[in-house]
């Protein structure tokens, strides 16, 4: 099999491991506006709202360049996983580069946001993501899979 015979076809887990993500993220969002107004008016309550905007995109962003780059080629999902992280993380510095003499934004705020929430989302999904290659991506709902035939 030459390289760019080796591609993945299908739905990607990435995707919805992102996807999922962003729906598990969402219900925070009031509850970080809340401390960052508590902490610091509306300008903070913004910013949380920005640092927040930035993380879910960065983790969609991500999802699609790898499924995008599993349907090319193997080589090129590691290049991207590796290239996209960093460009990811230059982008991340844009945006909030681009803020920052912003009346509303507050950089405590904001950075204690981007990096709660990375981490945050991460180990909370933990619970979520299947480590079985017979179910890559989220782990089945229960009693919506079988075992794989041979298995008891």
């Amino acid at each position: 099999m030459t390289p760019l015979e080796q591609r993945l076809n299908g739905p990607s887990p990435a995707t919805a491991i992102a996807l999922d993500m962003v729906k598990r993220g969402l219900p925070f969002l009031p509850v970080g506006i809340l401390i960052g107004a508590l902490f610091d008016g509306t300008a903070g309550a913004i910013s949380v709202v920005y640092g927040m905007a930035l993380v879910l995109a960065n983790f969609v962003a991500a999802a699609y360049l790898l499924a995008w780059a599993a349907r090319i080629s193997f080589a090129l999902v590691g290049a991207v996983a590796l290239g996209g992280y960093a460009l990811r993380l230059g982008l991340i510095f844009c945006a909030v580069w681009v803020v920052r003499d912003v009346s509303w934004m507050r950089p405590v705020p904001l950075g204690i946001t981007i990096v709660v929430t990375h981490l945050g989302l991460l180990v909370w999904e933990l619970r979520f993501v299947s480590a079985s290659l017979a179910h890559p991506g989220l782990k089945p709902r229960s009693g919506s899979s079988k075992p794989a035939a041979g298995y008891r």
